[in-house]
């Protein structure tokens, strides 16, 4: 999972940053809200963890911004220092799903990130998943559609279950690759445009079939639901 914090304190960053890392997590850290906006307009993140007071955009714009400007924003939790009953309000109101008050127990802090993702769907897999007429089964890393088991390549198999579970999100190059090549510096992009054709091919991506694959120009990919469904 791809972590974004952003705190305008070093040692703070540099802190979580290694908690995040020590539970398992990807963190991408910026030192201001300005750059974690910037970066947002550009990269994929399963979370953001923000401070509140920083320089520029304060971790309120960075949430505003988030939701008035991404079709699905990524959970937020702010981390800071203001504990007043009214500042726990207003960033619950402004679309923080938690609220952090520094300094957080490291244990804590882990088990607020993990109920955050479960929330959002992005939990430990499972053997067996099922996204509309489409069943992922692990074991035999395979897709079911209908009476037909179309069989995949771990990679293919592991790209087309992210893209699902992203239903109708957008992803960018680098998260896709971060997550099934763990960002694998030998892989290179057109790696990642050759499995995408290969899965749209084998599982017959199309609106027909209820889910169209669609290039996001100089950004990723994404998978669209589809109103048109397979005919009943």
């Amino acid at each position: 999972m791809r972590i974004a914090v952003a705190d305008d304190q070093a040692e703070d960053l540099a802190a979580m940053c290694a908690l995040l890392r020590e539970a398992g997590y990807v963190c991408t850290p910026f030192a201001n809200g300005d750059d974690a906006i910037a970066a947002l307009r550009r990269e994929t993140f399963d979370l953001l963890l923000l401070d509140w007071n920083m320089p520029r955009s304060t971790g309120l714009d960075v949430i505003v911004w988030a939701n008035s400007n991404l079709s699905d924003p990524p959970p937020i939790i702010l981390l800071t220092s203001r504990d007043s009953k009214e500042d726990v309000i207003r960033a619950l109101e402004s679309g923080a799903i938690d609220y952090i008050v520094k300094p957080g127990d490291p244990d804590i802090v882990r088990a607020r990130i993990a109920a955050a993702l479960r929330r959002r769907g992005d939990g430990p897999g499972v053997e067996k998943a099922t996204y509309g007429e489409f069943t992922f089964d692990r074991a035999r890393q395979a897709v079911k559609y209908g009476d037909n088991l179309i069989e995949l390549r771990a990679k293919e198999f592991e790209l087309a279950k992210l893209l699902f579970e992203n239903m109708n999100r957008p992803l960018s190059r680098s998260y896709i690759m971060s997550r099934v090549w763990n960002s694998s510096p030998d892989v290179e992009t057109r790696t990642l445009d050759m499995h995408i054709s290969r899965i749209r091919s084998k599982l017959q991506l199309r609106p027909e079939r209820g889910v169209a694959l669609r290039t996001v120009f100089g950004f990723g990919y994404r998978l669209d639901s589809c109103a048109e469904g397979p005919e009943g």
